[in-house]
């Protein structure tokens, strides 16, 4: 099912504390994303849980799941009562569908650009995003895709900062952005003044983008 936003979806992951998921918001994010897979931004469903149920109305929570099994993906996604299981890593299709069929929306990470190809006809994914890695060289190698207008898949970029959504927000039409590393001043840590920056000039961005932006079904639509 896909996701009711307004505007462009603008997604701050790896969120470990509830003072930096609430300024998040604050600042004009829609989405926060927490880590439940072993990375350093690592949390547990019973953080998440106490996070997310201090969030405002409307914002959407992503739990990020690495290599992880299906059941325990269903399980706190559903629990948490979070809006969107975001899946990186390894996982066949038969399981890809078993999440699907039990979640509300499904947003999965591709390891190169062109694998987003691979789910334009695959009903199980809501959203496509990449890079999986999040850094500046490997969003560079996917402005191709970003530019393709055929694609039928909302797109998400990552691997972004401050300076870098501006021109990806601008210039191609992705549905959203999501932020991690690119501002942070440690994993996990997120600077307020980099995040300020990264809400700020993506939404600015999509107010004066030079392309046309296709009107994405929502779930208000069915």
């Amino acid at each position: 099912m896909l996701l009711d936003v307004d505007g462009l979806f603008i997604k701050v992951s790896g969120l470990t504390t509830e003072t930096d998921a609430l300024f998040a918001v604050a600042l004009g994010a829609n989405a926060v994303g927490f880590d439940f897979g072993p990375t350093p931004r690592r949390v547990s469903p019973a953080v998440a849980h106490d996070i997310v149920r201090r969030l405002p109305g409307g914002v959407i929570s992503v739990g990020a799941f690495h290599n992880e099994m299906p059941e325990r993906i269903v399980e706190i996604t559903n629990t948490l009562g979070l809006g969107a299981a975001q899946i990186d890593g390894v996982i066949s299709t038969a399981a890809l569908r078993y999440v699907a069929e039990r979640v509300r929306c499904v947003i999965r990470v591709v390891s190169q650009p062109l694998d987003v190809y691979a789910y334009e006809a695959e009903g199980s994914v809501d959203y496509v995003q990449l890079p999986a890695h999040d850094t500046h060289e490997d969003m560079l190698a996917c402005r191709e895709v970003y530019d393709d207008p055929l694609l039928l898949r909302p797109l998400i970029a990552a691997g972004l900062d401050p300076s870098s959504v501006t021109g990806v927000v601008q210039h191609y039409d992705v549905w959203g952005v999501d932020a991690l590393a690119g501002v942070e001043s440690a994993p996990g840590t997120k600077d307020p003044v980099r995040l300020g920056e990264f809400v700020a000039n993506a939404r600015w961005a999509f107010q004066h983008a030079t392309v046309a932006r296709r009107t994405w079904p929502s779930t208000s639509e069915g």
